[in-house]
């Protein structure tokens, strides 16, 4: 491991923002990937004797549903346990697709610029003119439903914030001396994009995929909700949401547990991201030591 790299690891594990959410995001992960073992009920296990019950703390709660039970009589806590599995199914697989198609072009743009930066900044100014949840539904209705069908609405609104954050970035690391060094050593394009450009920029995309998880995660709670997600029998917080919509005033609960669940998760992805983001940003470090 070089000093470099020790350097930015203690960095972030001295940073309160950097460890609050990564605990956050790793309790999360191992409800989602231990669910099986965690839920105390199957997601879809009906109980009609016990609808609505409240939480167990509350009066008439019933320690066998600790956040009590929804309208058919399923148990919450279960159904939001398996609804974190979908929930960072969707925030990773669809963050990964947008970081890499938007820093690829972003790479490609701010380092040769001319008319292939024209271009691709183009592509992005029209992208970007249309509001992301109105462009995701759009696109879910011409594709279908599905969680993959989420995803990949997911992934061709989120590339442009990759591609125009890190555009910039680039344009910045390219006009620096050690990459003129490398082309006159006689790296090739893809060589001095690969080993001096993309090292230089790697803070800047691991905090935004971070910070596109949270997003990811809001976009595919809102996409169950409308029902353009997963199917209606699957555990997601989306559908817990709307499924609870119409009791809301008696059974208060069935909506605020899942949203204080998509709350705490993006909640945990932001840390993360802004923590990182002050932690490995070469700016921001010099700037507080030279305080």
């Amino acid at each position: 491991m070089s000093p470099r790299t020790r350097a930015a690891l203690l960095r972030c594990a001295r940073n309160p923002r950097v460890m609050a959410g990564l605990l956050l995001a790793l309790a999360v992960i191992v409800v989602a990937l231990g669910a099986p073992w965690i839920a105390p009920h199957d997601p879809q296990e009906q109980d009609l004797l016990n609808t609505l019950l409240p939480p167990m703390w509350s009066a008439g709660g019933d320690p066998a549903f600790p956040l009590g039970t929804d309208t058919l009589g399923r148990c919450i806590l279960s159904r939001l346990i398996y609804g974190a599995r979908v929930a960072l199914y969707v925030a990773f697989v669809a963050a990964t697709g947008a970081m890499l198609l938007g820093t690829v072009l972003a790479l490609i743009s701010g380092y040769f610029g001319g008319w292939v930066d024209w271009i691709i900044g183009r592509l992005v100014d029209i992208w970007m003119a249309f509001p992301p949840v109105i462009l995701a539904l759009i696109l879910l209705v011409g594709m279908g439903a599905g969680v993959n069908k989420v995803i990949l609405a997911i992934v061709l609104i989120g590339w442009t914030r990759f591609c125009r954050v890190i555009r910039s970035e680039v344009i910045v690391v390219r006009r620096r001396d050690y990459v003129a060094a490398a082309r006159l050593a006689g790296f090739t394009h893809v060589q001095t994009i690969v080993k001096e450009v993309l090292p230089a920029v790697l803070p800047l995309v691991i905090t935004l995929f971070s910070l596109e998880m949270g997003i990811a995660v809001i976009v595919e709670a809102i996409m169950s909700f409308v029902g353009l997600s997963v199917e209606p029998d699957v555990a997601a917080w989306g559908v817990m949401i709307a499924d609870a919509r119409t009791t809301m005033n008696q059974a208060p609960w069935g909506v605020v547990m899942p949203v204080a669940a998509i709350f705490a998760t993006v909640l945990a992805f932001n840390l993360l991201g802004d923590g990182l983001r002050r932690a490995l940003d070469p700016r921001l470090v010099t700037s507080r030591e030279s305080l």
